[in-house]
């Protein structure tokens, strides 16, 4: 017999007599436990036979989108001031925003602040039209840079008195801005991030700021009672203008039309579209003969929020230094991880007459 046959057998004996300790005795516990099959599962046992572990969590959040991310995101956000008009649309840029507002400006039109920080781009942002006094605190809300091509008379008082930082493509940032000779004069000045972030520099503006901390939850609990919501029209003031949500239960995004068609993003012909939806009703006063507004963020209201396909009548609130609140039963609402979109509709009309869901 060779040494690598006696090694081999020796092993097998070894192993027998192992098993036959174990089975015969002298551990009492093992004699009277009842077989493994017979036992309900614990707990941990089932899940660990039934469900996959989970994955590891996130190391970093963006903090305006609770989105993971690859590095902490303390970047400065920019608050661009972006046109709506029809020869204004596509825009380009909105798909990558983490926040966005829709606010009346003249006319009954509406315009966007687009809040730009977790995501990294190089395509155009634009086009970028003037600013007024309501855009200025809702871009201030997110301790953003202020980017905008231009002011109401109000809008630049505030601006020069108050110090505020913004970059201007008129007064005082023209070189970080360009004009897009495709497009029609006032709706052809755009920028991009490496741009914005040259002229931020240049005038010696802060590169972080201060943002507000959300509540994200993939599951939140005022969904479990709330009304069915995955298509939505919203009026704002004139009844050919009319924004609408599709939810797509899929990808657990609303995507976006305008006027019956869907609202695209030049850049990538991307629909928009955002995991939350906020309808603030506040009171709308008209300044001038112009139709400049005065829009009140500061007094709360009602308010609907919508996410996954669900409406959650709710009210807003807004203490000074802090943001606009969504609460419910005294309690704040969280966000889906994701991005937002608000809506600012005037006191004027109820608010079940501007905002139609089914």
């Amino acid at each position: 017999m060779t040494q690598r046959m006696r090694i081999a057998l020796q092993l097998t004996l070894a192993a027998a007599i192992v098993g036959l300790t174990a089975c015969g005795g002298g551990n009492k516990e093992a004699e009277t436990t009842p077989p493994a099959e017979t036992q309900p599962p614990t707990a941990s046992a089932s899940a660990t036979s039934s469900e996959s572990p989970s994955p590891p969590a996130a190391a970093f959040l963006a903090p305006l989108t609770g989105l993971p991310a690859e590095k902490e995101v303390t970047n400065r956000p920019f608050a661009v001031m972006i046109n709506n008009l029809a020869p204004a649309r596509p825009q380009s840029g909105m798909t990558q925003a983490d926040v966005v507002w829709e606010l009346l400006a003249e006319g009954g039109i509406t315009r966007f602040v687009a809040v730009f920080q977790s995501k990294e781009f190089v395509e155009p942002i634009g086009p970028i039209r003037s600013i007024r006094p309501y855009y200025i605190q809702v871009g201030e809300f997110y301790g953003g840079v202020l980017v905008h091509a231009g002011a109401s008379n109000d809008g630049f008082a505030i601006l020069q008195k108050q110090k505020k930082e913004h970059l201007d493509e008129i007064t005082n940032a023209g070189a970080y801005f360009y004009r897009d000779k495709s497009r029609k004069a006032p709706h052809n000045v755009y920028s991009t991030l490496e741009k914005l972030r040259e002229g931020a520099e240049k005038r010696k503006y802060g590169t972080t700021a201060n943002v507000p901390v959300f509540t994200f939850n993939d599951t939140p609990p005022a969904l479990a009672t709330a009304t069915s919501a995955a298509n939505i029209d919203i009026k704002f003031m004139l009844s050919s203008y009319k924004v609408s949500y599709a939810y797509d239960s899929t990808k657990g995004l609303y995507y976006r039309s305008i006027n019956n068609e869907p609202h695209i993003d030049k850049n990538n012909n991307e629909q928009l579209s955002a995991s939350n939806l906020v309808v603030l009703s506040a009171k709308h006063d008209i300044k001038d003969s112009v139709g400049r507004l005065v829009v009140d963020l500061n007094k709360g209201g009602e308010a609907i929020l919508f996410q996954q396909g669900k409406a959650i009548v709710c009210q807003w609130e807004r203490k000074e230094g802090d943001v606009i609140r969504l609460m419910k039963d005294g309690q704040e609402l969280p966000f889906l991880p994701g991005t937002t979109y608000y809506h600012v509709v005037p006191t004027s009309n109820p608010m079940d007459k501007l905002v139609t869901y089914q």
